[in-house]
């Protein structure tokens, strides 16, 4: 143990000058930068350990600077993908709150930023509303929309009004070929001696934007001795959330997201808790099991563990892809099968029933500053119900009834007056078609292209949408799909193997 210890300290940025002196370089290293030029800065914020003692020491070394000259503002940007855990989206929206009014206090140019993606790109609506399955590592669909996209859009709207942009990320790195040379930081004379020295690297993904790590050489031990010794300036309490750590795995901390090389937050209790890259969130569990005051989250766990449960996917998903195609995976025609496509309606109605029932009981379970979690919000709602109604040609409209039943009160809604059918009209198309589910589905599809088209003067485009409609149609069923599919890849193969043949034989005679 003994040995292990010595190996821990001898990674630690402060085993040299001790942590007193590391911070007071680091702090005038900052303080250089930050009166170079003009550029502002951003700061990615998460709540956790590693963006915390970034800001921190951001706003401990600026703090010491005359007012005059604390010009240069200072964004301080948090991601909310809207399905965060909620105990940590309401400890970063408290830290905001703090924030704010340290800042005015200590006259400090900070400004905390919560950044959220656009109505389209959240997960319920992508997940529920189009019927895209569970993320997992092979298909990562949420983290480009709910992540990379509204920091990387805040990003560029500051450089597209100042010309550049200073990123302060809490990136670290577990060992480092530059330790030995922290203390020797603040000898750098000008900008681009620190570009030079890799103290600010090229964004690749965000051009006229560097990037500046300042604990990139910390220990996740440095980590903590920073924050648990030197008070939080903007009145947040560090044990707090040393607190929030404990039961939880190790690097606990979604990063700012601006790219795909950001490492994945699947691991972290700082993730979503919609998360299903990873198998379990062991974070969560351990949290319920361990804590009697987080019982209450026990729906959003049962959900996430449902969402995740792939062994289901045959039954909840389509066996077409989101536009139609019936695609194969595998190299023998005879054994090939279907690569699945967007969750079917009743699953889709099943998940938006599932969110909903674990909303109300959150709700009444959770303590008091959670009465009103809401798990999915009322813009996302009406736009899931505008897919359902104009893009999957559901004119059922089953998404208010849905609400009603899952919640006890009524969603309020203006009627689809543009469609030409009514739920009365489904259902009486539906006993007309019988059983047969893909006949149906056509049917009011058709009916639905019908109500897009009608009243225009051209009606340009409408014998495609009705060939598209009909194509997507074509199979009576998955069995006939896959058997259809599997003929026409054997029938591609022996086309691609005699046209090599013939190929081969025009050679060898000189043709």
């Amino acid at each position: 143990m003994a040995a292990q210890k010595t190996a821990e300290n001898a990674n630690s940025a402060f085993a040299e000058f001790g942590m007193a002196a590391t911070v007071k370089a680091i702090c005038e290293e900052i303080r250089k930068l930050y009166l170079w030029d003009e550029v502002p800065w951003v700061i990615g914020y998460s709540g956790g350990k590693d963006s915390s003692a970034v800001l921190q020491l951001v706003w401990l070394a600026i703090r010491e600077l005359p007012v005059e000259q604390r010009r240069k503002p200072i964004h301080v940007i948090s991601t909310d993908t809207l399905v965060e855990q909620p105990l940590v989206a309401a400890w970063v929206d408290a830290s905001h709150a703090k924030m704010r009014q340290a800042a005015a206090e200590q006259q400090m140019p900070v400004t905390p930023q919560k950044l959220t993606p656009d109505v389209k790109d959240t997960f319920w609506v992508n997940l529920i509303g189009k019927g895209y399955p569970a993320p997992r590592k092979l298909f990562r669909w949420c983290t480009s929309r709910m992540k990379i996209n509204p920091s990387n859009d805040f990003i560029r709207n500051v450089v597209r009004e100042n010309g550049e942009a200073l990123l302060v990320l809490g990136t670290r790195k577990a060992e480092s070929q530059r330790r030995g040379g922290a203390m020797q930081r603040h000898e750098i004379k000008s900008r681009e001696d620190a570009i030079r020295n890799e103290r600010l690297t090229p964004n690749a993904s965000l051009p006229n934007s560097l990037v500046y790590t300042p604990v990139e050489d910390w220990s996740n031990d440095d980590v903590w001795l920073f924050l648990m010794q030197v008070k939080n300036p903007w009145g947040h309490t560090n044990k707090s959330l040393l607190g929030m750590y404990q039961g939880a795995s190790a690097d606990g901390e979604c990063p700012l997201v601006v790219d795909s090389t950001t490492p994945s937050c699947g691991t972290s209790r700082f993730g979503c808790w919609v998360c299903t890259v990873v198998d379990k969130d062991r974070s969560m569990e351990v949290m319920i099991k361990n804590d009697d005051e987080k019982v209450w989250m026990t729906p959003l766990l049962e959900l996430r563990n449902e969402l995740g449960d792939f062994s289901q996917e045959r039954t909840r998903r389509d066996y077409r892809r989101m536009h139609g195609r019936v695609d194969l995976f595998g190299k023998d025609p005879d054994n090939q099968g279907l690569i699945r496509g967007p969750y079917t309606k009743k699953s889709r109605e099943h998940w938006l029933r599932r969110v909903l029932e674990a909303q109300s009981l959150a709700r009444r379970l959770g303590p008091a500053e959670f009465a009103q979690l809401e798990l999915i919000s009322l813009p996302e709602l009406y736009e899931i119900r505008r897919i359902w109604l104009y893009e999957k040609h559901e004119f059922d409209d089953s998404l208010p009834g849905i609400y009603e039943e899952a919640t006890g009160e009524k969603l309020q809604t203006q009627a689809a007056d543009d469609s030409p059918l009514r739920g009365d009209d489904w259902k009486l198309l539906r006993d007309v078609c019988g059983a047969d589910d893909t006949f149906f589905e056509m049917q009011a599809a058709l009916l639905d292209v019908e109500r897009k088209y009608r009243g225009m003067s051209r009606r340009a485009g409408i014998y495609e949408a009705l060939e598209d409609r009909l194509r997507i149609g074509q199979f009576g069923n998955e069995e006939e799909a896959l058997a259809i599919r599997r003929e026409e890849e054997r029938r591609r193969k022996e086309a691609d193997a005699i046209e090599t043949t013939s190929g081969l034989v025009q050679i060898s005679f000189g043709v």
